[in-house]
């Protein structure tokens, strides 16, 4: 599950996919119940997905009242199919998140009413991997080497910044296009380093006998520790739906306690609904992430809203976003006390 998003999102692109967004999720025309409840997510299942899974298994939703749709994202969707209220939730990034939300004053029409309602693991487990007879142990260790870019700004902003605070030329890195899904392929091809999510990537080396280095982005730098992935929601829904956002997000949230008290046997939950995963590498990536969904936050979920508010400030100073979003775009509201 190696790192691969847009940040390029053009309001004509936009309004395209809201088009297309609607047509394939409306049901003819006819407004869902507020009780039933889509969700789309970011990436093909995997255990970011676990405790919406566990929930569902359950019934802990439909003891609330609810039935739960989880839909598969189109192509760099899943962000606008919520914008659009073409679902009520989906899985995405603070990252993307930030360019989708932040624009000026005189913009504003031009936002995705999107809000981050939970953060599905506390702390940011994305970082560089690279395999270990690559030599790159430290960032500086990029310089002449090749690095998988999916040519983003933030893609090139946060190497840039790693390299250059570890003092080294990022110049003569060689950012190369690559849109490759397997970080094992693209690491014996044509690169030596690419971004990856530990819990995936990371433990299917160690599943795999394979040796890799591994620089972590939030060990590097308190503004790198972001939140990644957040549950996001269509804000215009939950302003008219409250109460229901805040009995799914009690369903969710007993999901994600499950499963971090009980790693093996959401792994096996999991497994039932996405049988085509590995058997290893999702019970080794459950237990990985079971001290990892909440970690030192007081209740799953939680955003901090400084740790959010800096990474955002980061991505403003380096001209990645139009406006200094601060602790917008998130609220801790719908979360179970």
């Amino acid at each position: 599950m190696s790192y691969k998003k847009s940040f390029r999102i053009g309001r004509t692109a936009v309004l395209a996919v809201i088009m297309i967004a609607a047509l394939a999720f409306s049901g003819c025309g006819k407004k869902p119940e507020a009780s039933h409840i889509r969700v789309v997510l970011d990436w093909t299942p995997n255990t970011n997905h676990t405790g919406l899974y566990t929930a569902l298994d359950k019934g802990w939703f439909a003891e609330e009242g609810l039935t739960v749709e989880i839909l598969q994202p189109p192509e760099d969707g899943a962000l606008v199919l919520v914008g659009s209220g073409s679902v009520e939730f989906g899985f995405d990034f603070q990252e993307t998140m930030g360019p989708a939300i932040a624009k000026p004053d005189s913009a504003e029409r031009d936002t995705l009413p999107v809000v981050a309602v939970a953060a599905i693991i506390s702390h940011n487990t994305s970082g560089v991997m690279s395999l270990a007879n690559s030599g790159i142990r430290h960032p500086r260790d990029l310089a002449g080497k090749r690095f998988a870019s999916w040519e983003t700004p933030l893609v090139t902003a946060l190497i840039r910044e790693i390299v250059e605070n570890d003092g080294g030329d990022f110049g003569t890195v060689q950012m190369i296009p690559n849109f490759a899904t397997d970080a094992f392929s693209a690491l014996a091809t044509d690169i030596d380093a690419i971004w990856v999510y530990y819990a995936w990537d990371g433990i299917a080396a160690e599943v795999n006998g394979i040796d890799v280095n591994y620089i972590d982005f939030g060990s590097l730098d308190s503004r790198f520790d972001f939140y990644t992935p957040v549950l996001t929601a269509n804000a215009s829904w939950l302003e008219a739906n409250g109460e229901t956002a805040k009995q799914f997000m009690r369903a969710l949230s007993r999901g994600y306690i499950f499963a971090i008290e009980n790693p093996l046997e959401a792994a096996e939950i999991l497994l039932r609904h996405a049988p085509e995963l590995d058997r290893d590498l999702v019970t080794r990536s459950q237990e990985y992430l079971a001290s990892r969904y909440q970690d030192d936050s007081p209740r799953w979920g939680e955003i901090d809203g400084e740790r959010w508010a800096g990474f955002y400030r980061w991505m403003f100073e380096r001209g990645l976003l139009e406006k200094d979003i601060g602790e917008g775009g998130f609220t801790n509201e719908y979360l179970p006390e």
